[in-house]
């Protein structure tokens, strides 16, 4: 039998594409002329060390004579930079084969897009986000032109908290039949006449902030350049115009009563529209009813 020789640096190689979470026995002993802290400091001290360790920019935390070479240093952590980037994007292949295995792949992949993907998504290591750039993949593989180079440029910038933001948004937006049009109602009104001008009913709100959605998110969405910030209105609806819209999957479709009535809204911006296909259909049963007792006024509404 051939023995081989395993130095330090291959068995923290090995140890990370087992993905071995137990950190190794020895000790790091950090210089401080400050005297023995606190058990609660000492236990944030060893957590902070072994995060360094696994980064490999713990060097200069260690005593000299404990250091690698600072040459050795930078070539170890670039390597193990290279690995967990391949483990990374081999999680998320493992991930797309399952969204894409019951579909049939579309026209020949654009490399040049896959190769961008790649590139972005390599880096991603929450496993909640790796399922979201999984179905980016597999969205684009069986229907090509799906995402936009854009479209994963901003989602690279987003963290877990900003894709649950937008998952929070779909959560109480409609959709036009189409699907490309997405809006997060605000309210609706009629437009004001002799009839009409002193009646309390002519403008109705729709508080999204009792629904989880603050205007804080929405500013957060629309830093994201998932929404537009800017409050929009529909044109003048007349009396039995029909608009139709779907909410998650369940149909919605309004009958203006009355005329000269106005959806307020705050539009998906064309790359929140594309990003909220990863979102699945979520209904919020309890904001639909409140979204159609604000409709109700001014439209007949059919959601069966």
């Amino acid at each position: 039998m051939e023995l081989v020789k395993v130095n330090k640096d291959n068995l923290d190689v090995v140890r990370l594409e087992k993905d071995v979470k137990k950190e190794a026995d020895d000790k790091v002993i950090v210089k401080s002329n400050k005297s023995p802290q606190n058990s609660t400091e000492s236990s944030v001290s060893q957590q902070f060390l072994k995060l360094a360790k696994r980064f490999v920019i713990d060097g200069a935390l260690l005593p000299e004579e404990k250091q690698m070479l600072i040459e050795d240093r930078t070539v170890k952590r670039a390597r193990l930079s290279q690995l967990r980037k391949q483990q990374n994007i081999e999680h998320i292949m493992q991930k797309t084969l399952n969204y894409c295995a019951d579909f049939e792949l579309g026209q020949r992949t654009d490399h040049d897009w896959l190769s961008r993907y790649i590139t972005l998504s390599e880096e991603v290591s929450n496993p909640t986000m790796q399922d979201l750039w999984a179905k980016i993949l597999a969205g684009e593989l069986t229907k090509p032109g799906s995402f936009s180079f854009k479209a994963l440029q901003v989602f690279r910038d987003m963290s877990i908290f900003d894709a649950k933001l937008l998952a929070k948004a779909c959560s109480l937006a409609i959709k036009e039949p189409n699907k490309k049009g997405i809006r997060l109602v605000s309210g609706v009104y009629q437009q004001p006449g002799l009839l009409n001008f002193f009646s309390k009913q002519r403008q109705q709100y729709c508080n999204l902030n009792n629904f989880g959605l603050s205007y804080a998110d929405l500013l957060a969405l629309a830093e994201n350049h998932l929404i537009y910030l800017q409050e929009s209105e529909s044109s003048l609806i007349a009396k039995g115009e029909v608009l139709q819209f779907n909410y998650n999957g369940l149909p919605l479709k309004l009958t203006a009563k009355k005329a000269n009535v106005s959806l307020q809204f705050y539009k998906f911006t064309p790359l929140g529209a594309e990003l909220a296909h990863l979102i699945s259909d979520k209904s919020n049963e309890e904001f639909f009813a409140y979204l159609k007792s604000k409709l109700g006024y001014y439209f007949s509404i059919d959601s069966d």
